[in-house]
């Protein structure tokens, strides 16, 4: 038999038990886990749409912007399910959420992105909370931050006479609010009470004159959001929000620093009147997501150093001190 019969004869032939098997796992790999990849593609155009999705029901649309990186998760999760299902389908899919994520939030975990380099003022944000049951060892946990400027928020007046205490050697300098306060190394010329419509006093405003210029610098508790069956309500928030941001918006000062418990991530939606025309120091300076709250295990950044004309070079998180919150730490360039 010649080798051109051969081969027409071994064409011929019925497939053996084995190559069909393997034909047969191969073509299931592409026809399982269908539902897999359908979840998937969803995933993607949450993260991709996110800012479609309307704020008319609940506020679901700051509820997703506030927690957006956290959507990410969902692509291991589903990888994992498509492992199990041996699913070649759902493995192709789960490369458009995994693009998607990378090109949105991959920046945020490359080292070597904080400018770095000199600095002319270090400042420093910190919910301490109202239920911290060490407020004294808190304060010593911000003075080795070594920072110029120090900003608190939710402080209730025994605990304001502990940090008093505290930071009298290293701040000669103080404004305080009701709940919000500032210290200073810094001589501080002008300061006022700032009304972002509550009954007390939330925030504030001061001119640090520095050695390099007079800053101002605005404190700020925001108004609480709730998450419950309703949906997460935020509408004193917003208010809050507005109100502030009318008058940063107005200020002169060509230099401003405004820090806070914003009860909001740069992310959302309605934090817009605010953060409009101001600089995030994380997100020019920092690394990683920055999250601060809650201490515990952070899962967003609520509390936030924001400015207008001046160049954050380095910015970060410290370590929980006993409040539900984390400070933030930003370092400037005048």
């Amino acid at each position: 038999m010649s080798d051109r019969q051969t081969a027409v004869a071994a064409r011929s032939r019925p497939p053996t038990r084995s190559s069909a098997r393997r034909r047969k796992k191969t073509g299931g790999m592409w026809r399982r886990g269908w539902v897999i990849a359908v979840l998937a593609v969803l995933t993607a155009m949450v993260l991709l749409f996110h800012r479609s999705v309307p704020n008319s029901i609940g506020n679901l649309g700051s509820l997703l912007d506030t927690f957006l990186p956290w959507v990410g998760v969902a692509v291991p999760v589903l990888g994992i399910a498509a492992l199990v299902r041996r699913s070649a389908t759902a493995g192709v899919a789960l490369l458009l959420p995994l693009a998607i994520w990378g090109l949105m939030f991959g920046h945020l975990m490359l080292p070597g992105k904080a400018p770095g380099g000199a600095y002319d003022l270090r400042v420093l944000s910190h919910n301490v909370d109202a239920a911290n049951p060490a407020p004294k060892q808190t304060a010593q946990d911000l003075l080795g931050a070594d920072a110029d400027v120090v900003a608190l928020e939710e402080l209730t007046p025994a605990d304001l006479k502990i940090y008093k205490a505290e930071f009298a050697k290293t701040y000669p300098y103080e404004v305080t609010r009701d709940t919000v306060a500032l210290w200073s190394k810094y001589p501080v010329v002008e300061t006022k009470s700032v009304d972002v419509g509550f009954a007390w006093t939330r925030a504030l405003r001061a001119e640090v004159r520095t050695p390099k210029g007079t800053v101002a610098v605005y404190v700020a508790h925001l108004a609480s959001v709730r998450v419950g069956t309703s949906g997460f309500t935020s509408d004193q928030r917003n208010n809050t929000i507005k109100a502030l941001g009318r008058q940063i918006a107005a200020d002169k000062s060509s230099g401003v620093i405004v820090m806070g418990d914003f009860n909001g991530t740069i992310n959302d939606r309605s934090l817009a009147p605010l953060t409009s025309g101001l600089r995030s120091a994380q997100g020019a300076a920092g690394t990683g997501f920055g999250f601060t709250w809650p201490s515990a295990f952070p899962m967003a950044r609520i509390d936030h150093i924001l400015v207008r004309g001046l160049t954050p070079t380095k910015a970060w998180v410290m370590s929980s001190t006993g409040s539900d919150h984390r400070p933030v730490v930003a370092e400037l360039r005048l």
